[in-house]
């Protein structure tokens, strides 16, 4: 489905505002970070239940029912239609060798990888990356913003969920034609997303404070996204498997 003007116009709004904002260090956390935490906390809880009772038995029935190969072909699907967000992002943040080595991976793997379902491009040595228009607001020096707890999706701060509703103007699996194909596949990736962090959520559901945890992994997992993974070792703390908390 595709984007309304008014989205559109909603999201051009909120960067202009951003940009007024921007510091010289857009790393640098506001004082209070979650000014909204009380009403985050209610929607963690709240997704929390829907992903006790809905999503994760449904994300384990995914897994139970399909083969290995299958998820796996279908990961690297996910990941490639949205793969043109790495591609435009790198080029906004000024690495333009990226750039050109990640539009080389879209067009092989759309190609020779059969839409993306085989990864021929990792083979010789086009490695993926993951960019947003989070992380070029923060490049060029826009602050985080709040955090948010957002309903059914889960953490984001503001740049973050600015950021997500316009990148989807480059993705083909929000910008195809056929609405009805379009709910289905996003369906289906979220459901695929759900899959792939499976036994997280009892390392959540153990913490002292799970939506800390959740909050701190995130934040961690951004911070270590905007910097291209030149985070101080002192900073690092969170397993490879808290990585799509976001």
């Amino acid at each position: 489905m595709r984007v309304s003007s008014p989205a559109r116009l909603l999201v051009l709004t909120a960067c202009l505002l951003l940009t007024g904002c921007a510091t010289r260090d857009s790393s640098e956390r506001p004082r209070n970070p979650d000014p909204l935490e009380p009403v985050n906390r209610v929607i963690f809880r709240v997704n929390d239940v829907g992903d006790r009772y809905i999503a994760e038995p449904l994300a384990r029935a995914y897994e139970k029912a399909s083969p290995l190969a299958f998820r796996r072909g279908a990961g690297n699907f996910f990941d490639n239609i949205r793969y043109p967000i790495t591609v435009v992002n790198q080029f906004l943040q000024g690495k333009a060798g990226d750039g050109g080595r990640d539009l080389a991976r879209f067009v092989i793997n759309s190609t020779i990888g059969l839409l993306g379902v085989f990864d021929p491009a990792t083979e010789i040595g086009l490695t993926a990356h993951d960019e947003d228009l989070g992380q070029t607001l923060a490049v060029w020096g826009v602050p985080e913003g709040p955090f948010l707890m957002v309903p059914v999706l889960g953490p984001y701060t503001l740049t973050h969920a600015v950021g997500e509703l316009a990148d989807s103007q480059v993705s083909p699996l929000v910008q195809y034609d056929d609405s009805s194909l379009t709910t289905k596949l996003g369906l289906w990736y979220l459901l695929h997303k759900r899959y792939r962090i499976l036994g997280a959520e009892e390392e959540v559901r153990r913490a002292f404070d799970p939506y800390l945890f959740v909050r701190d992994a995130y934040f961690q997992n951004r911070r270590y996204l905007i910097l291209d993974g030149n985070v101080p070792d002192e900073e690092l703390f969170l397993d490879e498997e808290f990585d799509d908390f976001e």
